[in-house]
């Protein structure tokens, strides 16, 4: 089975509203973090936006990339979309 692969604003559907599920990227996997209680209606700490690449937002968070490592990758990021 081929991997998925999302463009930037295929991503962005993925945003938590309307009952859609919730994906976020980083470091071109991207995670499908909506089982998440803290990513309830596609916000986290209420600072991060499901839908959106956070590779330069993860070193700012308190916690590592290990976290995302218990969510699945459900696709790659596309570069340059």
């Amino acid at each position: 089975m081929d991997e998925r692969r999302f463009t930037q604003s295929e991503l962005s559907q993925f945003n938590g509203k309307n009952g859609a599920r919730i994906y976020i990227a980083y470091q071109g996997r991207v995670y499908d973090v909506t089982s998440s209680f803290l990513w309830q209606n596609g916000k986290h700490q209420v600072t991060h936006l499901a839908g959106k690449d956070l590779t330069d937002q993860l070193p700012e968070a308190p916690h590592g990339v290990e976290l995302l490592n218990r969510f699945p990758v459900v696709g790659r990021l596309s570069e340059g979309d």
